[in-house]
């Protein structure tokens, strides 16, 4: 099949890019480069400087005539969304339905979306949260990825576009963004392997569900032959607190530092995690790396990107 991968030079993307096309398919990527690296994509992917707001992305889906879309272009940064809840909404719901009427237009057969499992369902009231959680988000980011589910219910209903929307839980790995507002493995691991200490914001109690990337890698490759149209939980229905975190990668990096700490994060949820259940039943898909394993396959990536 021919795949649209849009933030096809992104973190999470290019590593879907990079299997996509091991598996036998045929991938364009559209990127405008804002927050991805061009050498992040993979030398056999069709490639198209673009953003996903511009009118060109229309042209390009006409041209291309992919039979999968595969969304992950976003503003992704929850403090930038809470600073510009306006440049949010621009690039995640009106991008988004700029790729979507493409979608209709040249008759795209199913639709991957990357959406949150943290920031749509808000301050959790079961731990971990199935699908059937209400979505409470905190931030103008987890109201875009809701809306953006929202969107794709009313394409699935009145245009017959099938989807899948992955809420993914939070993704750590190779090529993660360390400086950045999110990613705090990535940051963690950088400023460690500086010999510079990380600072913790708050009393670092704070628990979340870290999934490795190819993890959801996989999820996406499963999604894209599954007959399932809705979200799917994509996490390791696992907390981990961000002490623990940080205690794990001052031993892979050898760091002689202790952690410090610095204010709280004003809104910043307490716990987040998501079941997995619904995975594994329309999936069939488990996560397969435990979190030590994710967390040394990283440290060794930005270890050896050091001395490449």
């Amino acid at each position: 099949m021919k795949v649209l991968v849009t933030g096809g030079a992104g973190f999470i993307a290019s590593h879907i890019s990079d299997a996509l096309l091991a598996a036998g398919h045929e991938v364009v990527v559209i990127d405008n480069l804002s927050g991805g690296k061009r050498t992040n994509v993979p030398a056999a992917a069709k490639f198209y400087h673009a953003d996903v707001r511009a009118p060109e992305v229309r042209e390009i889906m006409r041209n291309e005539q992919p039979q999968v879309l595969c969304l992950h272009a976003a503003q992704m940064d929850v403090r930038k969304s809470v600073a510009d809840p306006a440049f949010d909404a621009d690039v995640n719901v009106l991008g988004m339905i700029n790729l979507l009427e493409g979608a209709r237009e040249v008759g795209v057969q199913k639709v991957l979306f990357a959406s949150s499992g943290g920031a749509v369902y808000g301050e959790q009231d079961e731990f971990p949260a199935s699908e059937s959680h209400p979505t409470r988000p905190l931030s103008p980011y987890g109201i875009t990825k809701a809306s953006g589910e929202l969107y794709l219910s009313y394409y699935h209903a009145v245009h017959g576009l099938p989807y899948v929307a992955l809420r993914y839980a939070n993704v750590f790995g190779p090529r993660q963004d360390p400086h950045g507002e999110a990613g705090v493995v990535a940051i963690f691991t950088e400023r460690l392997l500086d010999d510079k200490p990380p600072t913790i914001n708050g009393d670092g109690k704070q628990t979340r569900d870290y999934v490795f990337v190819g993890d959801v890698v996989r999820a996406n490759l499963k999604a894209l032959e599954a007959d399932f149209v809705g979200p799917v939980n994509i996490g390791t229905g696992v907390e981990t607190d961000v002490n623990t975190l940080y205690t794990h990668l001052r031993v892979l990096t050898e760091s002689p530092h202790q952690a410090t700490h610095g204010p709280a994060k004003a809104g910043e949820q307490l716990r987040s995690v998501v079941l997995n259940h619904r995975a594994a039943d329309v999936l069939g898909w488990a996560p397969e790396v435990t979190i030590e394993e994710g967390l040394r396959r990283t440290v060794e990536f930005f270890r050896a990107r050091r001395t490449a």
